[in-house]
C-alpha cells in the first residue's frame, strides 16, 4: 500500500496571491528563485547523485509544464499558434524570451531558444548545461499541445558560454 501523499500538485497549491500578498504582490527577486532551485538541486545531487537529480529536475519541469499548458496556454491549432501563445505568456510572466529557430514539419524536430531565462542567464560559465528543469517543462508543453511525446535536450546554455539557452525537441517514436 502506498503512503498518502501530502503535496500532490494541483494548481490550487499556488494559492491566492492577491489575498496572501496584498502588499508584496506577485513579484520577487530572481535571486530568491535561484536560491531555492539550486539548494533543492544540491540536496538532491548529494543524496541521490547527479543522474537521479537530473531525472528529478526533468520530471519536475515536466509536471510543471503540463499544468502550465492546461492553465495558461490552452488548446492550440498549430505549432505557430502554440509558439505565439507561449512567447506571450513566458514574456508576460518574466520567465524568458522565447524564439522558434526551426520547425521541421517532416521530422517533427523543433529548435527554440529562451533568452533571459530564470534558471541561468547571468550565471558564471561552467562546463555543463543547467536547464534540466526547462527540458522537462518544454517537453510537457509540446506533448500537451501536439499530442506526441518529445525528448528535449538543451544544446546551448548561458553556463557553457552561449548567451541564450537553445533546446532541441525530437519527437519520440510510438
Amino acid at each position: 500500500m502506498t503512503a498518502e501523499r501530502k503535496y500532490e500538485f494541483t494548481w490550487d497549491l499556488l494559492g491566492n496571491i492577491s489575498e496572501g500578498r496584498p502588499n508584496l504582490g506577485h513579484m520577487m527577486r530572481l535571486e530568491v528563485y535561484r536560491l531555492m532551485q539550486f539548494c533543492f538541486r544540491d540536496v538532491m545531487e548529494e543524496r541521490y547523485g547527479n543522474e537521479e537529480a537530473d531525472a528529478i529536475m526533468y520530471q519536475s519541469g515536466y509536471l510543471a509544464g503540463t499544468h502550465f499548458y492546461l492553465q495558461l496556454i490552452g488548446e492550440t491549432a498549430s505549432v505557430a499558434e502554440l509558439v505565439k501563445k507561449l512567447q506571450g505568456t513566458l514574456k508576460d510572466l518574466s520567465i524568458g524570451i522565447l524564439r522558434m529557430e526551426k520547425h521541421n514539419e517532416e521530422t517533427g524536430e523543433i529548435v527554440m531558444t529562451i533568452s533571459e531565462d530564470l534558471d541561468c542567464s547571468g550565471l558564471p560559465v561552467l562546463s555543463y548545461e543547467v536547464c534540466t528543469y526547462d527540458e522537462g517543462f518544454i517537453a510537457a508543453i509540446l506533448e500537451s499541445a501536439l499530442g506526441k511525446k518529445f525528448q528535449v535536450k538543451e544544446i546551448d546554455c548561458w553556463c557553457t558560454g552561449d548567451r541564450t539557452c537553445r533546446f532541441q525537441a525530437l519527437p519520440l517514436a510510438g
